[in-house]
């Protein structure tokens, strides 16, 4: 039988070996949402080369961090890598979205299921605010594509009734992409309505300053 003083230092080791692990893991986890916030705010200025870039280094360090924990199946479970997933896949979603490309699966990002819907549900919040911008530039046709994927997105995280264990939290955050779908439907249809009535009031006025010109003319 081993001695209890060897056991305690084979503990201690494996210990030592799994904290330093961990340790690394949180620092690339850092990592990832860092280049993921860079790749957002490149994505709103349409500066899609520096979003591809900082897309990359996200990815690479969320790929280094799966592969320093990849012994410890446990950790791989712990918040902190569920979040750096959940900022990757946010970022690629909406880099998709905004170019009108096909949607990233959750294999091709590397990802879990529950860190690709929870993605996919804080995407909508960043749809909302390019929605906001295009609405400034008079983009409809962009802003109703826009808004129909944010339907799609509800339409396809209300049907996850599983418990929270599971998806990571998902129905706080399927409620939370409610009310932002609802205002935004709000503010569009708002905006709309007086798009149109300002269309109509420039024709009138258009139509009422060629009939002065014309008058001008017969007198």
């Amino acid at each position: 039988m081993e001695p209890l003083l060897e056991i305690g230092r084979r503990i201690h080791r494996a210990w030592e070996e799994k904290n330093a692990a961990r340790d690394r893991a949180v620092v690339l986890s850092r990592e990832v949402i860092r280049a993921c916030a860079l790749s957002v705010r490149a994505i709103h200025r349409n500066a899609w080369q520096d979003a591809e870039a900082s897309l990359h280094e996200a990815q690479q360090r969320l790929q280094e961090m799966n592969a320093v924990l990849a012994a410890y199946p446990d950790l791989l479970v712990s918040g902190y890598v569920q979040d750096a997933a959940k900022e990757f896949a946010e970022a690629r979603i909406l880099l998709a979205v905004a170019r009108g490309e096909a949607l990233p699966e959750p294999e091709a990002l590397g990802v879990e299921f529950a860190a690709y819907l929870n993605g996919l549900a804080e995407a909508v919040g960043e749809v909302r605010r390019r929605i906001l911008d295009l609405m400034r530039q008079g983009m409809l046709e962009e802003c109703e594509r826009l808004l129909a994927f944010m339907d799609d997105v509800y339409d396809v995280l209300v049907i996850m009734d599983f418990p929270d264990a599971l998806t990571g939290n998902l129905r706080r955050s399927t409620d939370l992409v409610r009310g932002v779908l609802e205002r935004t439907r709000g503010d569009f249809t708002l905006f709309v309505r007086e798009h149109w009535l300002r269309q109509a009031l420039e024709a009138m006025a258009a139509r009422l300053d060629a009939g002065a010109q014309s008058s001008k003319h017969l007198v």
